[in-house]
């Protein structure tokens, strides 16, 4: 069509350029800035077409808000401790209480339900057409140590309450539906990385928040840790995946928006950082014959946050668990561990940032004779982008519901990282007051959760409409 434009200009044209005599450069030039403008206006409507490719009517239903209010109530109640706080950790008992009480809602919504390898809740519900791939959804319930209670949590008690709104008022699906409540999210997005097929067998080994490997918490969720591989879905085995949650920022908020559309979720890389030193006795060992671990991990911590702060960009870095060995007050510490985690939407950024605070620590060992040993921790997900189109279909759900949205990056690790490598993957973030997440004051009012709520049912039902995205 640009191209049929192009040629019909330039044999009407042709003869005009000549007749007012310009010169050949000037043709040229003048010919140059016409095929620009045909080019910018053909891109506007394949753009057009592109926002306006899946023309779709909401449906008149609605969500009930009493319903949710119920919900995430009850499931607050697993694991709720005396500051209101969350200790639902993957894999302990709180966690295993809640999956039963989720496990008994879906059944009793006739739909299948099992608990795969990997310890995911899956619920299938089925559609009009058997040959069509599934519309996934879902997100977690685990939570960090003293966390809030809305992180993950809204996106799997969304999935409940539309299997409900679907059963009572008669709708069923062209595709099949297929509902995922992840394990583990918080130590490193296991469940899902099992899925997409990128755990590795060290994986099985790293120690989690709960005191249990990732082994033995597959077994206690009512896994089989010795076919965790084969859950691994292949590439274009879902038709879309979707994910609701919190922003866990303060952007939505600051900027009075209703609901974000993901674009891209960053990459997390974790490392292990141990630190040698001699343990000696803190009375008798003179300060210029200590080698002690603890001043090369304090010098280390700031040395990351200066690296990091020196390099123009959105990155983050930081040192978030330290642990001295003996421990005592009355002995220098011989051994540190420490935690050292990046994130960024760009690998080559994260591989930037690794090498040159790998170059300081080797100043930092040298002044202190405290060598330095970093293990990558196989527990962490690579950037990724989510599909455009699924984007358009939340944004136009959005403005069809007369809720303002903008489309931003995630700074948090998802699930949906990981389902991106695997399916059209889209996310819908709800605000989070004062930006405060993976702690008690984690917020968002119901009328943001019911909000999330409408844009993830509409979408999937928008999503339905499409038979194919490959």
């Amino acid at each position: 069509k640009m191209l049929s434009r192009i040629i019909s200009w330039h044999l009407n044209h042709e003869y005009w350029l000549s007749e007012y005599a310009f010169d050949g450069r000037a043709r040229s030039r003048l010919k140059g800035c016409v095929f620009l403008v045909l080019i910018y206006s053909c891109n506007n409507e394949i753009q057009d077409k592109i926002n306006n490719e899946f023309d779709f009517e909401i449906v008149n239903v609605d969500l009930n808000l009493n319903r949710i209010i119920n919900d995430f109530n009850k499931l607050a109640s697993f694991g709720d401790n005396s500051n209101k706080a969350n200790e639902r950790i993957a894999y302990s008992d709180y966690n295993i209480e809640a999956l039963e009480w989720i496990k008994e809602e879906l059944i009793d919504l006739n739909l299948q339900v099992y608990i795969d390898y990997a310890g995911n809740l899956i619920a299938k519900r089925k559609g009009l057409n058997a040959n069509y791939k599934p519309i996934a959804f879902g997100s977690h319930i685990d939570c960090v140590p003293n966390g809030g209670h809305y992180d993950g949590q809204i996106g799997v008690l969304a999935g409940i309450e539309i299997f409900r709104i679907l059963n009572e008022n008669n709708i069923v699906t062209e595709h099949p539906l297929e509902f995922i409540v992840f394990s583990n999210e918080e130590g490193g997005v296991f469940g899902s990385r099992a899925l997409a097929g990128v755990i590795k067998e060290e994986t099985m080994d790293v120690m989690t928040a709960s005191g249990l490997t990732n082994r033995e918490g597959v077994y206690k969720l009512g896994g089989d840790a010795s076919k965790i591989f084969d859950v691994t879905r292949k590439p274009n085995a879902f038709h879309s995946f979707l994910e609701l949650h919190i922003e866990q920022g303060a952007t939505l908020e600051e900027a009075n928006i209703d609901i974000g559309v993901v674009q891209g979720i960053v990459g997390l890389r974790w490392w292990d950082v141990e630190i040698t030193g001699f343990a000696n006795h803190a009375g008798t060992t003179p300060m210029n014959r200590r080698k002690d671990a603890m001043l090369a991990a304090s010098e280390f911590s700031l040395a990351v946050n200066e690296i990091v702060n020196n390099i123009d960009g959105s990155h983050v870095g930081t040192v978030g668990r330290i642990n001295a060995f003996p421990g005592v007050p009355n002995v220098i510490p011989g051994k540190v561990i420490l935690s050292l985690e990046l994130r960024d939407l760009s690998n080559k950024k994260l591989d930037l940032l690794f090498k040159k605070i790998k170059e300081r620590s080797a100043s930092i060992a040298n002044k202190y004779k405290t060598p330095f040993e970093f293990r990558r921790i196989s527990a962490t997900g690579e950037p990724a982008l989510t599909s455009l189109k699924v984007q358009n279909i939340i944004e136009q759900v959005s403005n069809k519901l007369n809720l303002s949205s903008i489309r931003m990056p995630s700074g948090a690790g998802h699930d949906a990282q990981e389902m991106a490598l695997i399916a059209p993957t889209g996310m819908i973030f709800i605000p989070s007051k004062d930006g405060v997440s993976h702690s008690p004051e984690e917020y968002s009012t119901f009328e943001q959760v019911h909000n999330g709520y409408k844009i993830l049912f509409q979408s999937i039902l928008a999503l339905d409409k499409i038979s194919n995205f490959y």
